[in-house]
């Protein structure tokens, strides 16, 4: 007899940054002591009559929002028919973001790895079992933490003797635009100059820079010192096909493009249209571990390799079960504070600073489905209090 879905349960809850404030604007994390910044996210389970949950903890409240149009077309089916699901939720979720896809995607995937008494990536199929990571740090501060060129370099060489082979840096954002493109420039070459020889760098404005020409510039910059991977540099959003191609055909240093690019096919159409080098997937942003690995084979038809977005456990599975990638985003990393991952695992599992071995890679969960147990009772003891249950 098939599975059913009997019930869908959204928690969200409330963990602290310590040391952990923003910036100018409000918008990007920085170091910051003596701050605090709650943040929410929303833990998921969904309950099926064989008395086996899938469960995912991640996703912000616009995406947890869309759960109310699509979470009772799910109650009473086979939580097993995946792809009819994701079909059928995507059509639902046509007029938005459909970001509320990837959290109850995933949930489904760690209820089939439990069932069938395998991880996911096994179910996908399995192309490796560690994968080589890079550090993401946080953005530029004015606190005495990623504060000067120099302050990133000496924490890119840090990070190299961690033994992390890849490096990522998150320049600063303010109201001084000269005044940081010179800072970003003079920080991509006091990082190229410290590790170049030794680390793949990569570099993300996170559509700081506001025009055009700041973009080039910097390119220009990561272009003299043999950057591994440009990505979002500037206003646009990261969503311009016309505008990434013509960057793209400016420079040598490869673009990384459609982190902000929902859809399958708007992200194969950004691909076709020669508007990115590297194509990137999520499984929270982009139809959960369906969609992600979707994005996944469109990159492996053209050629291309896929970079995954973020860490989790569910991206881990991914890289696992793609050929065409190359790193694991250890976001985001600070000399001086904490990641930004939320306490909610018991066990080995941990995407902090120090989870990466001495060859500077991270395992694959090997349990059934997410292959990670979620601290529960810290999870329900930091409740918001908004807590939804569809039945």
């Amino acid at each position: 007899m098939a599975p059913e879905i009997t019930k869908i349960e959204s928690t969200e809850f409330r963990y602290p940054l310590e040391d952990v404030g923003t910036d100018t604007h409000g918008f990007n994390l920085v170091y910051e002591p003596g701050a605090t910044t709650e943040r929410k996210l929303f833990a998921i389970k969904v309950h099926t009559d064989t008395g086996i949950t899938g469960e995912y903890v991640g996703g912000n409240s616009p995406g947890a929002a869309q759960y109310n149009t699509v979470a009772d077309y799910l109650v009473g089916k086979n939580p097993l028919k995946r792809e009819k699901h994701w079909s059928e939720v995507k059509r639902a979720l046509r007029k938005y973001d459909r970001m509320g896809i990837g959290p109850l995607d995933i949930a489904l995937w760690d209820f089939a790895g439990k069932h069938h008494g395998a991880p996911i990536h096994e179910l996908l199929g399995t192309y490796r079992e560690r994968i080589p990571s890079y550090a993401s740090t946080y953005h530029g501060d004015e606190n005495e933490g990623l504060d000067s060129p120099t302050a990133f370099a000496d924490f890119a060489e840090e990070c190299r003797e961690r033994g992390f082979p890849g490096y990522k840096i998150h320049g600063w954002g303010g109201d001084d635009t000269a005044r940081d493109l010179d800072r970003e420039i003079a920080a991509v070459h006091a990082v190229g100059e410290r590790v170049g020889d030794e680390m793949d760098l990569m570099h993300d404005p996170a559509c700081e820079l506001e025009t055009f020409g700041d973009a080039l510039k910097l390119g220009r910059a990561l272009d003299e010192e043999g950057f591994f991977w440009y990505e979002d540099p500037f206003r646009d959003g990261g969503i311009s096909q016309h505008a990434h191609r013509k960057l793209r055909q400016s420079l040598d240093t490869p673009i990384l493009q459609t982190e902000h690019v929902r859809g399958l096919e708007m992200a194969t159409d950004f691909v076709a249209n020669e508007a990115t080098d590297f194509v990137r997937a999520d499984p929270e942003y982009d139809g959960g571990i369906t969609g992600a690995m979707k994005r996944a084979r469109v990159a492996e038809g053209f050629g291309l390799d896929v970079e995954f977005h973020a860490p989790g456990p569910a991206q881990r599975h991914c890289i696992a079960a793609t050929r065409n990638s190359n790193y694991y985003e250890l976001a985001l990393v600070h000399p001086k504070c904490q990641n930004t991952q939320p306490p909610v695992y018991v066990g080995g599992y941990s995407d902090m600073i120090d989870a990466i071995d001495s060859d500077g890679t991270v395992p694959v969960p090997d349990e059934p489905g997410l292959g990670v147990e979620y601290d529960w009772d810290y999870i329900e003891s930091n409740t918001t209090g908004s807590v939804h249950i569809y039945e």
